[in-house]
């Protein structure tokens, strides 16, 4: 007969456990039915204000009206590296045309962004994420990803890994015509 209550104690305190750490996976709002915004493909793209390093702060809503191109990067990441020119060369060429490139630094200091920008010659636009909660937001999870995003503020496409010109184009074509 103990044995049998332990049992029933034990499956009770197992069913409690997994119940708090479903609960616990909830995101937050969704007991109160208030989701915060998703970057998902046909819906605006979530706001965000970050420090830049151009010295002001860049806030995604203000670039509404512009189509947007916002890659997430690192200095230690190597496909990061081998798309920066490709990057670079759409801000030379679009920018006067309204295009934003804006990069977003995952979790690097100011100091260490300036050192890599010099280091591979990009001067277009970029904020400073370093506490990763714009990239956590935006459900970021491998570097490079890149956000296309049009002139009304929704996301058009997505592309994860570091962009060639052909594949650049193709996605810039949601976006801009």
């Amino acid at each position: 007969m103990n044995q049998k209550r332990w049992y029933t104690l034990t499956a009770i305190v197992l069913a409690f456990g997994i119940g708090a750490l479903i609960w616990g996976r909830v995101p937050a709002g969704v007991a109160t039915g208030a989701l915060p915004p998703a970057p998902a493909i046909g819906h605006p793209a979530p706001d965000f204000t970050l420090a830049a390093m151009e010295g002001e702060s860049v806030t995604l809503s203000d670039l509404r009206g512009q189509p947007v191109v916002m890659n997430f990067w690192a200095s230690w990441c190597g496909p990061c590296r081998s798309e920066m020119p490709e990057l670079q060369r759409l801000h030379d060429r679009l920018a006067d045309a309204g295009v934003v490139m804006l990069g977003v630094n995952q979790g690097e200091t100011p100091e260490v962004v300036a050192r890599y920008r010099d280091e591979i010659g990009v001067d277009f636009p970029t904020a400073l994420d370093q506490r990763t909660g714009v990239s956590q937001q935006y459900l970021v999870n491998s570097l490079p990803t890149t956000f296309f995003i049009d002139r009304d503020g929704v996301i058009q496409t997505l592309f994860i890994g570091p962009m060639t010109d052909a594949v650049l184009a193709e996605n810039l074509r949601t976006i801009y015509p």
